[in-house]
């Protein structure tokens, strides 16, 4: 039995506006930031010009994955393109962990040789960014349905964030004139980018190696399997993501030896409880009326009994 998921919710077409838009913005302030920073002397401002280059290439990555994911199944991709969104995640995030490192070890030169910083023109751009990542993060907030859109809203968040931080920066060494204060707040600025990507990192890597996806415990949902009405034994358990929202199981289950007709009852409970209580939209689920012969990891169906047709129900069902 196989029941398909819908598309995703999220308006395609709204997505993509909210990409483009900010896509031009960014791209617009990373010329500003780099332009401000080589002038003011500023590794803060640098170090948010580089993180604005990778926000306008997840921006773009993330447009990119919309696209694709909104193609249809075909002969060759039976389950349409659902993982561009996550590979685009998987890049975002591994580029932001790479700036990170860059920006890390440039304020470590820096604090060991410290550089004369116009504190001014760094408050005066870095305000013009908190304004513009702000509200590009909180347009992505309202189209954020997968993993792929929220790796690029938290770059948007983190940028906020980190801008904000260059402010304060900023005005520190106005007041104090310690222009070591410029790279010791690119240092938090790495910190933060690097903790905020190993999380999407790990979630886009588990989903790339066909893990188990987050809140779907199999042991768990073998037991609440077996509970069942009907239901006699649950083997050859998988589950996966087909991408950020789609999740896949497949299994066998053995049940007792009656008609197809009264199975039906039995898989209809079964696919509620995988829907509602773990989201699981896509299930193969292979009824058997006796044991396979090759355990729980069998790969093959067990023979028929004499005179009997092995009792396999197949069917679809949508949602």
């Amino acid at each position: 039995m196989h029941l398909h998921a819908p598309a995703s919710g999220t308006n395609e077409r709204q997505t993509k506006i909210v990409l483009r838009l900010s896509m031009a913005a960014t791209l617009a302030y990373v010329v500003l930031t780099f332009v401000a920073g080589l002038r003011a002397h500023s590794l803060a401002l640098l170090s948010e010009a580089g993180h604005n280059a990778s926000d306008f290439l997840a921006l773009l990555l993330s447009f990119a994955a919309v696209h694709f994911q909104s193609r249809p199944a075909d002969q060759t991709r039976t389950f349409a393109h659902h993982p561009a969104g996550v590979l685009a995640a998987f890049v975002n995030a591994a580029t932001l962990i790479a700036i990170a490192l860059s920006i890390a070890i440039e304020a470590v030169h820096r604090l060991a040789a410290p550089v004369t910083v116009a504190p001014r023109p760094m408050m005066i751009v870095a305000a013009a960014g908190v304004a513009m990542n702000a509200a590009i993060a909180a347009l992505l907030w309202s189209v954020a349905r997968d993993v792929n859109l929220r790796s690029v809203f938290l770059h948007m968040a983190g940028d906020t964030l980190s801008t904000a931080a260059v402010i304060l920066g900023g005005l520190a060494i106005l007041l104090t004139g310690r222009n070591w204060i410029d790279p010791a707040l690119s240092l938090l600025i790495a910190a933060f980018i690097f903790w905020s990507s190993v999380g999407i990192l790990r979630e886009t890597l588990n989903i790339l190696l066909e893990g188990a996806p987050q809140g779907c415990p199999l042991a768990e949902i073998r037991i609440d399997m077996e509970a069942v009405e009907g239901v006699l034994d649950v083997h050859d358990l998988h589950i996966w993501s087909l991408g950020s929202q789609s999740r896949a199981l497949a299994c066998h289950v053995t049940i007792a030896d009656i008609p197809p007709s009264r199975s039906a009852a039995i898989l209809a409970n079964l696919n509620h409880l995988l829907r509602a209580h773990y989201r699981i939209g896509h299930t193969t689920i292979q009824f058997e009326h006796a044991g396979c012969p090759h355990g729980d990891g069998c790969c093959a169906p067990p023979d028929p009994l004499p005179g009997e047709d092995a009792h396999h129900h197949h069917g679809h069902a949508h949602r």
